[in-house]
Protein backbone atom coordinates (compact mmCIF):
# COMPACT_ATOMS: atom_id res chain seq x y z
CA UNK A 1 0.00 0.00 0.00
CA UNK A 2 1.51 3.52 -0.51
CA UNK A 3 2.70 5.76 1.91
CA UNK A 4 -0.39 7.99 3.38
CA UNK A 5 -1.30 10.91 2.13
CA UNK A 6 -0.96 14.14 4.75
CA UNK A 7 -4.34 15.48 5.21
CA UNK A 8 -5.61 18.78 4.56
CA UNK A 9 -6.36 20.11 8.16
CA UNK A 10 -2.96 18.51 9.63
CA UNK A 11 -0.99 20.44 7.04
CA UNK A 12 -2.18 21.61 3.73
CA UNK A 13 1.14 22.71 1.45
CA UNK A 14 2.33 19.15 3.03
CA UNK A 15 -0.65 17.47 1.62
CA UNK A 16 -0.46 19.68 -1.65
CA UNK A 17 2.74 18.34 -2.51
CA UNK A 18 2.17 14.69 -1.41
CA UNK A 19 -0.36 14.51 -4.45
CA UNK A 20 2.09 15.91 -6.60
CA UNK A 21 4.17 13.71 -5.77
CA UNK A 22 2.18 10.11 -5.01
CA UNK A 23 -0.09 11.13 -7.94
CA UNK A 24 3.17 10.78 -10.07
CA UNK A 25 2.48 14.34 -11.70
CA UNK A 26 6.10 16.79 -11.41
CA UNK A 27 9.16 16.56 -9.66
CA UNK A 28 11.41 18.84 -8.69
CA UNK A 29 14.40 19.39 -10.98
CA UNK A 30 18.11 20.08 -10.60
CA UNK A 31 17.46 23.72 -11.63
CA UNK A 32 16.23 25.90 -9.40
CA UNK A 33 12.71 26.73 -9.34
CA UNK A 34 12.03 24.67 -12.02
CA UNK A 35 10.28 21.52 -12.58
CA UNK A 36 10.05 18.18 -14.42
CA UNK A 37 6.42 17.13 -15.26
CA UNK A 38 5.63 13.62 -15.10
CA UNK A 39 3.77 11.53 -17.68
CA UNK A 40 0.94 11.30 -15.82
CA UNK A 41 0.74 15.34 -15.17
CA UNK A 42 1.76 16.34 -18.93
CA UNK A 43 -1.35 14.04 -19.84
CA UNK A 44 -3.42 16.43 -18.03
CA UNK A 45 -1.80 19.03 -19.60
CA UNK A 46 -2.86 17.59 -23.28
CA UNK A 47 -6.06 17.62 -22.15
CA UNK A 48 -6.23 20.97 -21.04
CA UNK A 49 -4.53 21.72 -24.39
CA UNK A 50 -6.84 20.02 -26.28
CA UNK A 51 -9.70 21.26 -24.96
CA UNK A 52 -9.12 25.09 -24.65
CA UNK A 53 -7.25 24.92 -28.35
CA UNK A 54 -10.62 23.35 -29.53
CA UNK A 55 -11.98 26.77 -28.08
CA UNK A 56 -9.53 29.25 -29.25
CA UNK A 57 -10.01 27.78 -33.10
CA UNK A 58 -14.06 27.72 -32.79
CA UNK A 59 -13.82 31.44 -32.25
CA UNK A 60 -11.74 31.94 -35.10
CA UNK A 61 -8.03 31.87 -33.41
CA UNK A 62 -5.03 29.77 -35.24
CA UNK A 63 -1.34 29.10 -33.69
CA UNK A 64 1.89 30.35 -34.57
CA UNK A 65 5.30 29.95 -32.87
CA UNK A 66 7.46 33.10 -31.86
CA UNK A 67 11.04 33.28 -30.55
CA UNK A 68 12.22 31.69 -27.17
CA UNK A 69 14.65 34.96 -27.27
CA UNK A 70 13.45 38.86 -27.33
CA UNK A 71 16.27 41.15 -27.49
CA UNK A 72 16.80 43.44 -24.62
CA UNK A 73 16.10 46.93 -26.19
CA UNK A 74 12.60 45.29 -27.38
CA UNK A 75 11.55 45.12 -23.32
CA UNK A 76 12.79 48.49 -23.44
CA UNK A 77 10.57 49.96 -25.81
CA UNK A 78 7.57 49.61 -23.06
CA UNK A 79 8.17 51.56 -20.28
CA UNK A 80 5.18 49.63 -17.85
CA UNK A 81 6.19 45.75 -19.35
CA UNK A 82 10.21 46.65 -18.74
CA UNK A 83 9.66 47.83 -15.33
CA UNK A 84 6.76 45.00 -14.10
CA UNK A 85 9.21 42.15 -15.45
CA UNK A 86 12.83 43.82 -14.79
CA UNK A 87 12.90 41.53 -11.66
CA UNK A 88 12.46 38.25 -13.16
CA UNK A 89 14.11 38.14 -16.18
CA UNK A 90 16.78 35.32 -17.20
CA UNK A 91 19.16 37.31 -19.72
CA UNK A 92 21.40 35.02 -22.05
CA UNK A 93 25.13 37.53 -22.45
CA UNK A 94 27.33 35.12 -23.99
CA UNK A 95 26.91 32.29 -26.48
CA UNK A 96 29.81 30.29 -25.98
CA UNK A 97 31.61 28.55 -23.29
CA UNK A 98 35.39 27.74 -23.00
CA UNK A 99 36.04 24.12 -22.69
CA UNK A 100 39.74 22.59 -22.34
CA UNK A 101 41.37 19.84 -21.20
CA UNK A 102 41.40 19.38 -17.43
CA UNK A 103 39.51 22.84 -16.81
CA UNK A 104 36.91 23.65 -15.67
CA UNK A 105 34.11 25.03 -18.18
CA UNK A 106 33.69 29.26 -18.13
CA UNK A 107 32.02 31.29 -19.87
CA UNK A 108 33.82 32.61 -22.78
CA UNK A 109 34.49 36.15 -22.08
CA UNK A 110 35.44 36.50 -26.05
CA UNK A 111 32.13 35.71 -26.76
CA UNK A 112 29.83 38.38 -25.74
CA UNK A 113 26.73 38.96 -27.41
CA UNK A 114 25.99 42.51 -29.27
CA UNK A 115 23.31 42.82 -27.25
CA UNK A 116 22.00 40.90 -24.15
CA UNK A 117 18.61 38.47 -24.65
CA UNK A 118 15.85 38.22 -22.48
CA UNK A 119 14.44 34.25 -22.48
CA UNK A 120 10.76 35.40 -22.99
CA UNK A 121 8.85 36.20 -20.08
CA UNK A 122 5.59 36.85 -21.83
CA UNK A 123 5.80 37.64 -25.20
CA UNK A 124 4.10 41.07 -26.46
CA UNK A 125 7.07 42.50 -27.62
CA UNK A 126 9.10 40.03 -29.80
CA UNK A 127 5.28 39.70 -31.70
CA UNK A 128 4.91 43.26 -32.40
CA UNK A 129 7.85 43.48 -33.62
CA UNK A 130 6.89 41.30 -36.31
CA UNK A 131 3.20 42.39 -36.63
CA UNK A 132 4.88 45.47 -37.81
CA UNK A 133 5.88 43.29 -40.98
CA UNK A 134 2.45 41.87 -41.21
CA UNK A 135 -0.08 44.25 -40.81
CA UNK A 136 -0.18 47.72 -43.32
CA UNK A 137 -3.91 47.49 -43.94
CA UNK A 138 -7.32 47.11 -42.27
CA UNK A 139 -7.40 44.33 -44.40
CA UNK A 140 -4.57 42.83 -42.56
CA UNK A 141 -6.67 42.61 -39.31
CA UNK A 142 -7.89 41.30 -37.22
CA UNK A 143 -4.73 39.17 -36.42
CA UNK A 144 -6.06 36.71 -33.55
CA UNK A 145 -3.11 34.66 -32.78
CA UNK A 146 -2.37 32.34 -29.81
CA UNK A 147 1.05 30.27 -29.02
CA UNK A 148 1.46 27.62 -27.26
CA UNK A 149 5.45 27.41 -25.28
CA UNK A 150 7.13 27.54 -22.42
CA UNK A 151 8.61 31.00 -20.43
CA UNK A 152 10.39 31.75 -18.02
CA UNK A 153 10.09 34.21 -15.18
CA UNK A 154 12.64 34.33 -12.40
CA UNK A 155 10.77 33.59 -9.18
CA UNK A 156 12.53 33.67 -5.69
CA UNK A 157 9.75 31.63 -3.89
CA UNK A 158 8.20 28.37 -6.03
CA UNK A 159 5.78 25.62 -5.71
CA UNK A 160 4.90 23.03 -8.12
CA UNK A 161 2.47 23.88 -10.65
CA UNK A 162 1.61 26.92 -9.08
CA UNK A 163 4.29 28.86 -9.01
CA UNK A 164 8.04 27.57 -11.25
CA UNK A 165 10.68 29.52 -12.89
CA UNK A 166 9.85 28.09 -15.91
CA UNK A 167 6.06 27.19 -16.95
CA UNK A 168 3.93 25.85 -20.23
CA UNK A 169 1.48 28.08 -21.17
CA UNK A 170 -0.65 29.52 -24.26
CA UNK A 171 -0.79 33.34 -24.80
CA UNK A 172 -3.02 34.72 -27.44
CA UNK A 173 -2.03 38.15 -28.89
CA UNK A 174 -4.61 40.02 -31.05
CA UNK A 175 -4.00 42.88 -33.13
CA UNK A 176 -7.66 44.85 -34.37
CA UNK A 177 -8.53 48.25 -36.41
CA UNK A 178 -10.74 49.55 -33.68
CA UNK A 179 -10.76 49.58 -29.76
CA UNK A 180 -14.20 48.51 -29.62
CA UNK A 181 -13.17 45.50 -31.40
CA UNK A 182 -10.27 45.06 -29.54
CA UNK A 183 -12.56 45.38 -26.34
CA UNK A 184 -14.75 42.86 -27.21
CA UNK A 185 -12.16 40.13 -27.76
CA UNK A 186 -10.60 40.87 -24.24
CA UNK A 187 -14.05 39.98 -22.91
CA UNK A 188 -14.81 37.08 -24.93
CA UNK A 189 -11.59 35.49 -23.94
CA UNK A 190 -12.28 36.16 -20.20
CA UNK A 191 -15.55 34.09 -20.82
CA UNK A 192 -13.70 31.24 -22.80
CA UNK A 193 -11.68 30.67 -19.67
CA UNK A 194 -14.70 30.62 -17.25
CA UNK A 195 -16.04 28.50 -19.75
CA UNK A 196 -12.94 25.91 -20.13
CA UNK A 197 -12.63 26.54 -16.19
CA UNK A 198 -16.25 25.35 -15.31
CA UNK A 199 -17.21 23.09 -17.95
CA UNK A 200 -13.79 21.32 -18.18
CA UNK A 201 -12.43 21.83 -14.69
CA UNK A 202 -15.63 22.27 -13.24
CA UNK A 203 -14.05 24.92 -11.16
CA UNK A 204 -16.46 27.36 -10.09
CA UNK A 205 -14.94 31.15 -11.09
CA UNK A 206 -15.43 34.70 -10.30
CA UNK A 207 -14.77 36.98 -13.29
CA UNK A 208 -13.91 40.41 -13.20
CA UNK A 209 -11.51 43.53 -14.03
CA UNK A 210 -8.05 43.69 -11.73
CA UNK A 211 -7.19 46.48 -10.21
CA UNK A 212 -4.82 49.31 -11.47
CA UNK A 213 -2.30 47.61 -8.81
CA UNK A 214 -3.08 44.34 -9.97
CA UNK A 215 -2.91 44.53 -13.73
CA UNK A 216 -0.92 43.16 -16.09
CA UNK A 217 2.05 45.81 -16.94
CA UNK A 218 1.35 47.52 -20.17
CA UNK A 219 -2.70 47.21 -20.02
CA UNK A 220 -5.30 49.32 -20.12
CA UNK A 221 -6.99 47.28 -18.09
CA UNK A 222 -7.05 43.19 -17.52
CA UNK A 223 -9.80 41.01 -16.95
CA UNK A 224 -9.32 38.07 -14.96
CA UNK A 225 -11.28 33.85 -13.32
CA UNK A 226 -10.17 34.13 -10.06
CA UNK A 227 -11.39 30.44 -8.07
CA UNK A 228 -11.24 29.45 -4.51
CA UNK A 229 -9.05 26.64 -3.34
CA UNK A 230 -9.74 24.01 -0.40
CA UNK A 231 -8.23 26.24 2.02
CA UNK A 232 -10.08 29.26 1.03
CA UNK A 233 -6.92 31.26 -0.73
CA UNK A 234 -7.45 32.81 -3.84
CA UNK A 235 -6.26 31.52 -7.60
CA UNK A 236 -6.09 33.62 -9.97
CA UNK A 237 -6.27 31.14 -12.92
CA UNK A 238 -6.69 33.19 -15.99
CA UNK A 239 -6.09 36.82 -17.30
CA UNK A 240 -7.30 38.80 -20.67
CA UNK A 241 -5.50 42.34 -21.45
CA UNK A 242 -7.07 45.41 -23.40
CA UNK A 243 -3.41 46.83 -24.26
CA UNK A 244 -4.98 49.92 -26.06
CA UNK A 245 -2.54 51.13 -28.55
CA UNK A 246 0.36 51.01 -26.62
CA UNK A 247 2.49 48.14 -28.08
CA UNK A 248 1.42 49.24 -31.57
CA UNK A 249 3.30 52.52 -30.58
CA UNK A 250 5.98 51.19 -29.16
CA UNK A 251 6.78 49.30 -32.23
CA UNK A 252 5.49 50.92 -34.87
CA UNK A 253 2.67 49.21 -36.06
CA UNK A 254 0.46 50.86 -38.23
CA UNK A 255 -2.61 50.54 -41.18
CA UNK A 256 -4.35 52.45 -43.26
CA UNK A 257 -8.13 52.63 -42.44
CA UNK A 258 -11.19 52.56 -44.73
CA UNK A 259 -10.92 56.05 -44.83
CA UNK A 260 -6.91 55.52 -46.25
CA UNK A 261 -5.87 57.09 -43.00
CA UNK A 262 -2.84 56.07 -40.83
CA UNK A 263 -3.68 54.81 -37.24
CA UNK A 264 -1.98 52.15 -34.71
CA UNK A 265 -3.51 48.84 -34.24
CA UNK A 266 -5.20 48.06 -31.04
CA UNK A 267 -4.04 45.42 -28.97
CA UNK A 268 -5.09 42.55 -26.61
CA UNK A 269 -3.29 39.55 -24.75
CA UNK A 270 -4.48 36.61 -22.70
CA UNK A 271 -2.96 33.44 -21.46
CA UNK A 272 -3.31 31.23 -19.10
CA UNK A 273 -0.71 27.91 -17.72
CA UNK A 274 0.46 24.64 -15.97
CA UNK A 275 -0.91 26.63 -12.97
CA UNK A 276 -4.51 25.51 -13.80
CA UNK A 277 -3.31 21.64 -12.63
CA UNK A 278 -2.16 23.18 -9.30
CA UNK A 279 -5.90 24.66 -9.41
CA UNK A 280 -7.06 21.54 -10.43
CA UNK A 281 -5.41 19.44 -7.53
CA UNK A 282 -6.26 22.01 -4.63
CA UNK A 283 -10.40 22.22 -6.24
CA UNK A 284 -11.27 18.50 -5.95
CA UNK A 285 -8.31 16.12 -4.35
CA UNK A 286 -9.04 14.74 -0.97
CA UNK A 287 -6.54 13.03 1.65
CA UNK A 288 -6.92 9.52 -0.20
CA UNK A 289 -4.95 11.34 -3.44
CA UNK A 290 -6.04 13.15 -6.70
CA UNK A 291 -9.43 13.48 -7.77
CA UNK A 292 -9.82 14.84 -11.53
CA UNK A 293 -13.25 15.68 -13.42
CA UNK A 294 -13.66 12.98 -15.94
CA UNK A 295 -13.15 16.19 -19.12
CA UNK A 296 -9.58 15.99 -18.24
CA UNK A 297 -8.50 12.80 -17.02
CA UNK A 298 -6.03 10.62 -18.61
CA UNK A 299 -8.03 8.05 -17.65
CA UNK A 300 -11.28 7.50 -17.49
CA UNK A 301 -11.96 3.77 -16.19
CA UNK A 302 -9.80 1.40 -14.80
CA UNK A 303 -11.23 -2.41 -14.76
CA UNK A 304 -9.88 -4.50 -12.58
CA UNK A 305 -10.43 -8.25 -13.18
CA UNK A 306 -10.09 -10.62 -9.74
CA UNK A 307 -9.25 -14.27 -9.26
CA UNK A 308 -6.98 -16.42 -7.19
CA UNK A 309 -5.56 -18.62 -10.08
CA UNK A 310 -5.89 -18.62 -13.92
CA UNK A 311 -8.57 -20.50 -13.97
CA UNK A 312 -10.96 -18.10 -11.86
CA UNK A 313 -9.03 -15.09 -13.71
CA UNK A 314 -9.75 -16.29 -17.15
CA UNK A 315 -13.27 -15.26 -17.54
CA UNK A 316 -12.74 -12.35 -15.46
CA UNK A 317 -10.13 -10.88 -17.93
CA UNK A 318 -12.58 -11.71 -21.10
CA UNK A 319 -15.19 -10.10 -19.52
CA UNK A 320 -13.13 -6.86 -18.83
CA UNK A 321 -12.50 -6.54 -22.19
CA UNK A 322 -15.73 -7.03 -23.90
CA UNK A 323 -16.64 -4.24 -21.46
CA UNK A 324 -13.72 -2.44 -22.13
CA UNK A 325 -14.45 -2.54 -25.94
CA UNK A 326 -17.51 -1.27 -25.63
CA UNK A 327 -16.75 1.36 -23.77
CA UNK A 328 -14.15 2.55 -26.40
CA UNK A 329 -16.77 1.62 -28.62
CA UNK A 330 -19.44 4.26 -27.62
CA UNK A 331 -20.67 7.13 -29.66
CA UNK A 332 -17.76 9.80 -29.17
CA UNK A 333 -18.90 13.28 -28.75
CA UNK A 334 -18.03 16.83 -27.08
CA UNK A 335 -17.93 15.59 -23.94
CA UNK A 336 -15.14 13.44 -24.16
CA UNK A 337 -13.53 15.91 -26.64
CA UNK A 338 -14.59 13.51 -29.71
CA UNK A 339 -12.18 10.80 -28.06
CA UNK A 340 -13.19 7.47 -27.21
CA UNK A 341 -13.77 7.01 -23.67
CA UNK A 342 -9.97 5.87 -22.05
CA UNK A 343 -9.65 2.54 -20.58
CA UNK A 344 -7.36 0.37 -18.87
CA UNK A 345 -7.81 -3.31 -17.46
CA UNK A 346 -5.37 -3.65 -14.24
CA UNK A 347 -3.94 -7.32 -14.51
CA UNK A 348 -1.48 -6.92 -11.74
CA UNK A 349 -2.83 -10.34 -10.00
CA UNK A 350 0.94 -10.01 -7.86
CA UNK A 351 -0.68 -7.38 -6.15
CA UNK A 352 -3.50 -7.68 -3.87
CA UNK A 353 -6.49 -6.27 -4.40
CA UNK A 354 -6.72 -3.06 -2.17
CA UNK A 355 -3.40 -2.24 -3.30
CA UNK A 356 -4.18 -2.41 -6.82
CA UNK A 357 -7.34 0.03 -6.11
CA UNK A 358 -5.50 2.35 -4.09
CA UNK A 359 -2.97 3.27 -6.71
CA UNK A 360 -5.91 3.96 -9.03
CA UNK A 361 -7.72 5.93 -5.94
CA UNK A 362 -4.52 8.18 -6.03
CA UNK A 363 -4.22 9.01 -9.37
CA UNK A 364 -7.55 10.39 -9.33
CA UNK A 365 -8.68 7.87 -12.08
CA UNK A 366 -12.75 8.60 -11.90
CA UNK A 367 -14.43 5.41 -12.37
CA UNK A 368 -12.77 1.89 -11.32
CA UNK A 369 -15.18 -1.63 -12.09
CA UNK A 370 -14.02 -4.90 -10.54
CA UNK A 371 -15.02 -8.34 -12.05
CA UNK A 372 -14.59 -11.05 -9.84
CA UNK A 373 -15.88 -15.10 -10.16
CA UNK A 374 -18.93 -14.14 -7.72
CA UNK A 375 -19.30 -11.34 -10.21
CA UNK A 376 -19.26 -13.55 -13.29
CA UNK A 377 -21.31 -15.91 -11.77
CA UNK A 378 -24.17 -12.78 -11.85
CA UNK A 379 -23.18 -11.71 -15.06
CA UNK A 380 -22.68 -7.98 -12.91
CA UNK A 381 -19.76 -6.09 -11.66
CA UNK A 382 -18.78 -3.86 -8.90
CA UNK A 383 -18.34 0.01 -10.08
CA UNK A 384 -16.91 2.95 -7.67
CA UNK A 385 -16.86 6.40 -8.27
CA UNK A 386 -13.40 8.36 -7.17
CA UNK A 387 -15.18 11.60 -6.08
CA UNK A 388 -17.40 9.53 -3.37
CA UNK A 389 -14.44 7.69 -1.42
CA UNK A 390 -15.28 4.46 0.59
CA UNK A 391 -18.28 1.99 0.32
CA UNK A 392 -21.03 5.07 -0.57
CA UNK A 393 -18.84 5.45 -3.93
CA UNK A 394 -19.26 1.68 -4.80
CA UNK A 395 -22.14 0.16 -6.43
CA UNK A 396 -22.38 -3.86 -6.39
CA UNK A 397 -24.12 -5.97 -9.41
CA UNK A 398 -24.32 -3.82 -12.10
CA UNK A 399 -25.45 -5.51 -14.95
CA UNK A 400 -22.29 -6.69 -17.42
CA UNK A 401 -24.65 -6.12 -20.13
CA UNK A 402 -25.24 -2.55 -19.41
CA UNK A 403 -22.33 -1.61 -17.63
CA UNK A 404 -21.09 0.41 -20.76
CA UNK A 405 -23.58 2.59 -20.49
CA UNK A 406 -23.92 2.99 -16.89
CA UNK A 407 -20.67 3.79 -16.48
CA UNK A 408 -20.60 6.63 -19.21
CA UNK A 409 -23.68 8.17 -17.66
CA UNK A 410 -21.72 7.92 -14.22
CA UNK A 411 -19.23 9.68 -15.78
CA UNK A 412 -21.18 12.46 -16.59
CA UNK A 413 -22.34 12.69 -13.15
CA UNK A 414 -19.21 12.77 -11.62
CA UNK A 415 -18.30 15.84 -13.61
CA UNK A 416 -21.58 17.46 -13.06
CA UNK A 417 -21.28 16.68 -8.91
CA UNK A 418 -17.55 18.07 -8.15
CA UNK A 419 -18.46 21.31 -10.27
CA UNK A 420 -21.41 21.41 -7.79
CA UNK A 421 -20.05 20.56 -4.88
CA UNK A 422 -16.83 22.86 -5.56
CA UNK A 423 -19.69 25.46 -5.94
CA UNK A 424 -21.60 24.89 -3.23
CA UNK A 425 -18.57 25.21 -0.90
CA UNK A 426 -17.11 28.45 -2.78
CA UNK A 427 -20.47 30.39 -2.20
CA UNK A 428 -20.27 29.26 1.56
CA UNK A 429 -17.61 31.02 2.17
CA UNK A 430 -18.08 34.32 0.86
CA UNK A 431 -19.03 36.87 2.70
CA UNK A 432 -19.36 40.26 3.17
CA UNK A 433 -17.48 42.95 5.95
CA UNK A 434 -19.38 46.24 6.63
CA UNK A 435 -16.55 47.04 9.08
CA UNK A 436 -12.84 47.21 9.17
CA UNK A 437 -13.27 45.16 12.93
CA UNK A 438 -15.36 43.16 10.54
CA UNK A 439 -12.46 42.72 8.35
CA UNK A 440 -10.03 41.97 10.79
CA UNK A 441 -11.41 38.92 12.03
CA UNK A 442 -11.77 37.32 8.77
CA UNK A 443 -7.85 38.13 7.89
CA UNK A 444 -6.18 37.70 10.93
CA UNK A 445 -2.64 38.67 11.89
CA UNK A 446 -1.30 35.12 11.39
CA UNK A 447 -0.26 33.09 8.24
CA UNK A 448 -2.91 30.93 7.53
CA UNK A 449 -1.07 28.54 5.13
CA UNK A 450 1.27 27.21 7.97
CA UNK A 451 -0.88 27.20 10.85
CA UNK A 452 -2.03 23.32 11.87
CA UNK A 453 -5.66 22.81 11.70
CA UNK A 454 -6.67 26.25 10.66
CA UNK A 455 -10.06 27.41 9.14
CA UNK A 456 -10.10 28.00 5.68
CA UNK A 457 -10.24 31.67 4.90
CA UNK A 458 -12.90 33.51 2.73
CA UNK A 459 -13.19 35.85 -0.12
CA UNK A 460 -14.94 38.84 1.67
CA UNK A 461 -16.62 41.48 -0.18
CA UNK A 462 -15.84 45.12 0.92
CA UNK A 463 -15.62 48.61 0.41
CA UNK A 464 -12.74 50.18 -1.02
CA UNK A 465 -12.06 53.55 -1.59
CA UNK A 466 -10.57 52.59 -5.28
CA UNK A 467 -6.78 54.39 -4.24
CA UNK A 468 -3.49 52.56 -5.20
CA UNK A 469 -2.94 53.61 -1.60
CA UNK A 470 -5.50 51.79 0.61
CA UNK A 471 -4.66 49.02 -1.88
CA UNK A 472 -1.19 48.73 -0.42
CA UNK A 473 -2.32 49.25 2.76
CA UNK A 474 -4.37 46.08 2.80
CA UNK A 475 -1.88 43.52 1.46
CA UNK A 476 1.07 44.96 3.95
CA UNK A 477 -1.28 44.97 6.66
CA UNK A 478 -3.79 41.68 6.27
CA UNK A 479 -1.95 39.93 3.34
CA UNK A 480 -4.85 40.36 1.51
CA UNK A 481 -5.46 41.59 -2.31
CA UNK A 482 -8.00 42.89 -4.02
CA UNK A 483 -8.82 39.66 -6.19
CA UNK A 484 -11.11 41.60 -8.88
CA UNK A 485 -13.73 44.08 -9.46
CA UNK A 486 -16.57 40.84 -9.71
CA UNK A 487 -18.82 41.26 -12.99
CA UNK A 488 -21.47 39.63 -10.83
CA UNK A 489 -21.00 41.21 -7.38
CA UNK A 490 -23.24 43.53 -5.39
CA UNK A 491 -22.83 47.53 -7.21
CA UNK A 492 -23.75 49.75 -4.64
CA UNK A 493 -21.86 52.90 -3.25
CA UNK A 494 -20.96 52.97 0.08
CA UNK A 495 -17.94 53.87 2.36
CA UNK A 496 -14.43 52.58 2.10
CA UNK A 497 -13.91 50.56 5.57
CA UNK A 498 -10.41 51.40 5.61
CA UNK A 499 -10.59 55.19 5.19
CA UNK A 500 -14.06 56.27 5.66
CA UNK A 501 -13.92 57.74 1.94
CA UNK A 502 -16.92 57.39 -0.08
CA UNK A 503 -16.75 53.73 -2.36
CA UNK A 504 -18.11 53.07 -5.79
CA UNK A 505 -18.80 49.30 -5.34
CA UNK A 506 -17.40 46.63 -3.22
CA UNK A 507 -14.82 44.15 -3.98
CA UNK A 508 -13.42 40.82 -3.77
CA UNK A 509 -10.06 40.30 -0.94
CA UNK A 510 -8.80 37.49 -0.32
CA UNK A 511 -5.36 35.70 0.39
CA UNK A 512 -4.19 33.91 -3.08
CA UNK A 513 -1.68 31.81 -4.05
Amino acid sequence: MADAITPRKTNYPEWYLDIVQKAALADNSAVRGCMVIKPNGYAIWEKMQRGLDRLFKESGHVNAYFPLFIPMSYLAKEEDMAEGFAKECAVVTHYRLKAEKGKKLAVDPDAKLDEPLIIRPTSETIIWNTYKKWVQSYRDLPLLINQWCNVVRWEMRTRLFLRTAEFLWQEGHTAHASAKEAEEETHTMVRIYQKFAEEFMAMPVLVGAKTEGQKFPGAIYTLCIEAMMQDGKALQAGTSHFLGQNFAKAFDVTFKNEQNKEEFAWATSWGVSTRLIGGLIMTHSDDNGLVLPPRLAPLHVVICPLGRNDAERKPSIDAAEKLAKELRDLPRDDFFGYEPIAVKIDNMFDKQPGFRYSEYEIRGVPVRVEIGPKDIEKAACAVARRDVPGKEGKTFGIALSGAAVHIEKLLRDIQESLYKRAKAFRDSRIVTANTLDEFKTLFPARDEQDEVGAEPLRFVYAHWDGTRETEDRVQSEFKATIRCLPDDGPKESGTCIFTGNPSARRVVFARAY
